[in-house]
């Protein structure tokens, strides 16, 4: 049979390179989506895994508002379903 030393070596480094190729940057996505979901503040245009665009008019610790449309309709979201960040408020009082 083969040599068992060389075995454990395959196992070794088959585990890895799965770290490296998947498990840490997973872990990596999910910290800029903690951080992204911690920075959310009044004004930011943002959008909903759901689709749903809209501007932030509140911020709670579990939820947000939403205002959507022309029509000035409020939706309130959890924060977790925010999926991006379209425009910072920042960057609009910068315009």
């Amino acid at each position: 049979m083969g040599n068992p030393m060389g075995s454990l070596i395959m196992i070794v480094a088959m585990l890895l390179i799965f770290y490296f190729l998947l498990i840490r940057p997973q872990k990596k996505q999910e910290k800029e989506k903690q951080a992204m979901l911690n920075s959310l503040e009044v004004g930011d245009e943002v959008t909903t895994i759901g689709g749903i665009v809209g501007e932030i008019v509140s911020v709670r610790e579990e939820t947000v508002m939403i205002e959507t449309g022309k029509d000035k309709t409020k939706i309130r979201v959890l924060r977790s379903a925010i999926s991006r960040v379209d425009v910072k408020a920042s960057e609009k009082e910068a315009l």
